[in-house]
């Protein structure tokens, strides 16, 4: 015996994905971050050398996760990341090694705020995070155009204005 499927549409992934220039931020990031942990042990390897030997494995193996990371995490971001806003909910589907996948009804929207960086404005990118009645806090929408990213945050504000309430 097969059990009915509900009416209405199906779950599925969020239409759009991000800026294509979000893989260029998040390598610069990847690259910052890689160099963060990297400076402080070449510095100490200098001026510790009786520990240079040690430091220089670890920093070679800081060196090898850093280019790892920076090669294949923004690319599997991108391929994964998607977002959408519809008549009645905020799609978000983000992550690289664990995908977090949410859905916040219109209704339940407070506010909306959009962050541009330093570096996602040297990309032309912004972020758009929703900030929700929910306990499992806000959808951040990372990587989109500074453009899209002021559209999406202006229908969002049009749309939960003309529905009234609290959002609670």
């Amino acid at each position: 015996m097969t059990t009915p499927e509900a009416p209405g549409p199906r779950l599925r992934a969020p239409a759009h994905r991000v800026s294509p220039r979000a893989r260029a931020w998040w390598t610069l990031r990847s690259v910052i971050g890689t160099l963060v942990v990297l400076l402080p042990q070449v510095v100490a390897a200098v001026v510790v050398p009786r520990i240079a030997d040690v430091l220089l494995v670890t920093g070679a193996a800081t060196l090898v996760v850093g280019v790892v990371h920076g090669l294949v995490v923004p690319r599997v971001r991108y391929a994964l990341h998607r977002w959408e806003m519809t008549d009645d909910a905020v799609h978000t589907l983000s992550g690289w090694l664990s995908l977090e996948w949410r859905i916040a009804p219109i209704s339940r929207v407070q506010t909306v705020d959009t962050d541009r960086g330093p570096l996602q404005r040297l990309f032309g990118l912004s972020s758009v995070t929703v900030t929700t009645a929910s306990a499992s806090g806000a959808l951040a929408i990372d990587g989109l155009d500074a453009d899209a990213a002021v559209a999406l945050a202006d229908r969002l504000t049009r749309v939960t204005e003309t529905l009234g309430g609290d959002a609670t």
